[in-house]
């Protein structure tokens, strides 16, 4: 995949431009696959809710980190320029703190993807702002909120949809080390998560984590941390905050898991399967975001 010009990037309709919003485990698998098919991609970042898959993912690129999901890596883009200057390199995904409204002034992309999974909020109508809009989880209906869902309930995971609606949230978390929904901690209030640890970290039940808002959270079992908010940030009452991986030697925290290649999967088939390869503009003078 050669650099190219801006101009030829804002020129180019072969420069195939995606616009990503999200910058979850399952939104950077997305990206990485993505990016290995050639194709430029930036993730717009949402706070809610707040990552902790980071390992998994490209979301510490917003703070400097280095972040690489499967020989992919990400930088951070504070202006648009920066965008087009990091997806003139090969292999590499922009991560920017800019909001869709931002980064379409570049140009109207001709894939858009809402990977926030956002599973209890209104879903914005996205159709017309890019040539394919693709919907990830609930809350989305092809044909009335973007053109294609893309299931992630675990029962269903990648399957396309070009008509109706996703699966609701149905609050079963999937089996991983024969622990469910006990191997993670939610928020019980709104407030400020603090933490010293990171990633990885091996973590022994009742073992102090953080504190949210001045409430200290302890770990309910022993395991290794696949999860965990980054310090700082604002949580809201319901959302994860701290996953643990009960599997011992045989845990995992980085790349891409099956589930997340399988999404990805699944919007490489979309793509595929749109009448331009994505590569359509948007033939719509108006685009109202909710």
């Amino acid at each position: 995949m050669p650099r190219f010009s801006a101009k030829e990037f804002l020129s180019d309709c072969n420069e195939h431009f995606v616009i990503i919003l999200g910058t979850n485990e399952i939104a950077s698998a997305v990206a990485a696959r993505l990016t290995w098919e050639r194709r430029r991609v930036v993730l717009s970042h949402d706070a809610h809710p707040p990552v902790i898959r980071r390992g998994m993912a490209f979301h510490d690129a917003l703070y400097g980190d280095r972040a690489e999901v499967d020989g992919v890596v990400a930088d951070l883009t504070q202006t648009t320029l920066d965008v087009v200057d990091v997806l003139s390199r090969p292999g590499r995904v922009a991560v920017s703190p800019l909001p869709l409204t931002d980064l379409i002034t570049l140009r109207a992309p001709d894939v858009l993807i809402d990977a926030r999974m956002q599973k209890h909020r209104v879903t914005p109508d996205l159709r017309g702002i890019a040539g394919l809009v693709i919907g990830m989880g609930p809350n989305f209906r092809a044909g009335w909120n973007c053109d294609v869902a893309i299931e992630t309930h675990p029962a269903h995971t990648g399957e396309l949809l070009e008509n109706g609606a996703t699966l609701p949230s149905d609050g079963v978390a999937r089996v991983l080390g024969g622990v469910g929904k006990e191997r993670f901690i939610y928020a019980a209030r709104d407030g400020v998560w603090r933490t010293p640890l990171d990633i990885g970290a091996r973590v022994f039940r009742d073992y102090l984590l953080g504190r949210l808002d001045g409430l200290p959270i302890q770990a309910p079992m022993d395991g290794f941390l696949r999860g965990i908010a980054r310090d700082g940030v604002h949580a809201a009452r319901g959302v994860k905050l701290v996953e643990i991986d009960p599997r011992g030697r045989a845990s995992n925290w980085t790349g891409t898991d099956e589930r997340g290649r399988a999404i990805a999967e699944a919007v490489v088939r979309a793509i595929a399967q749109s009448p331009a390869r994505g590569g359509r503009r948007p033939s719509r003078a108006k685009v109202t975001l909710h």
